[in-house]
């Protein structure tokens, strides 16, 4: 159950995250967009594990405390699937074939791309463009996951009152946002090469888009938990009561130097480890420009101190900072989530406005 086509009516945008679910509504004027709506909430530990849920009724309750916070009256939902989940390839077929054909055709050939028993996954296709192999043939771009990891998550949304009208694959979701944050680029910075780092709690995602289309990524297991155990390993502290103290704030003076410094430079590090990773499996040899995005990206000075470090033009996500707000949505709240809505934000730009 993928739904590529473009335009949908008004969603919710639904990101089903490690740590948290985080909920996000547009609406559209005269090509302006404005937040509606928007809520975060944490869900319990191990509820959801390398994004794949594992407890469905926990995670469908906090969709419905996330709804019932943000306000929203809409009940049309989009929700992704994770890019380790999902098996995606571009194959050629012929021109001319009708949606049903083209169907049974994929349907006929798709064990040869597929790595799972055909009655086990969810397929999706969209004819992407011409083929170089002639002009009687087309691109097709196949989508394949689990279809018990689709199940898990229209189940979870169900369950928290809202109906999955988009399941999306995060990969095409962060395309969404990066076109849209791309306006906002620096003067002078060229759009050819865009590389995305997604800071997560567990795990951080480091993406490339050539021309506006994702051509890599790659799972590295370094994130904010890494800061949360050292302050743990060095206050004596739970792991719960790490992570409060690093959100309230509440730490001692010597936890800048001591310990969120070195932590900003191993995130340096693991970035650069990812780019040069990237660079010897490419062709494209410079990227244009670094977008940080996840909750680790909020860290004062560390998109300074990453562009310092690898000579890359480094900013941080920021994909509301040209629209307006509903007077309901608290602008300094949302700010500060703002780095870590880059899934939220282009599940929501699927609703048609």
């Amino acid at each position: 159950m993928f739904l590529f086509n473009n335009k949908q009516p008004s969603v919710l945008g639904v990101d089903i995250s490690g740590t948290a679910i985080k909920l996000l509504e547009f609406s559209c004027s005269g090509g302006k967009y404005r937040v509606e709506s928007y809520a975060v909430e944490v869900l319990p530990p191990h509820s959801v594990s390398d994004k794949i849920i594992t407890d469905i009724e926990q995670v469908g309750e906090v969709v419905a405390r996330a709804v019932k916070k943000s306000g929203s009256r809409t009940k049309q939902a989009a929700v992704c699937v994770a890019g380790s989940s999902v098996t995606t390839k571009i194959i050629s077929m012929p021109s001319g074939l009708s949606d049903d054909e083209l169907e049974t055709q994929i349907q006929f050939e798709a064990d040869q791309y597929i790595p799972f028993p055909l009655e086990e996954v969810a397929i999706d296709f969209e004819v992407i463009g011409d083929s170089e192999e002639g002009a009687d043939r087309v691109n097709v771009l196949l989508a394949a996951s689990r279809s018990e990891t689709v199940d898990n998550v229209v189940s979870s949304i169900e369950l928290g009152g809202l109906n999955a009208k988009v399941v999306d694959v995060e990969a095409f979701v962060i395309e969404n946002t990066i076109k849209l944050i791309s306006k906002d680029f620096p003067i002078g910075v060229s759009k050819d090469a865009i590389a995305v780092a997604d800071i997560g709690y567990s795990v951080t995602n480091f993406s490339v888009m050539e021309n506006m289309k994702m051509v890599y990524s790659r799972e590295e297991t370094f994130g904010g938990l890494q800061l949360t155990e050292e302050i743990q390993r060095k206050y004596g502290l739970t792991l719960e009561e790490a992570d409060l103290a690093k959100i309230n704030g509440s730490l001692p003076a010597n936890y800048g130097q001591e310990i969120l410094e070195p932590f900003k430079g191993n995130m340096a590090s693991q970035i650069g480890r990812a780019l040069q990773f990237f660079y010897a499996s490419s062709q494209i040899s410079e990227i244009d420009i670094l977008v940080l995005a996840g909750g680790c990206s909020s860290i004062s000075g560390v998109a300074e101190l990453i562009e310092a470090r690898l000579g890359v033009k480094t900013i941080v996500a920021n994909p509301f900072a040209n629209m307006d707000l509903a007077p309901k949505v608290n602008a300094e709240s949302l700010a500060k989530h703002a780095p870590a809505m880059m899934i939220a934000c282009g599940l929501a730009l699927r609703g048609g406005h």
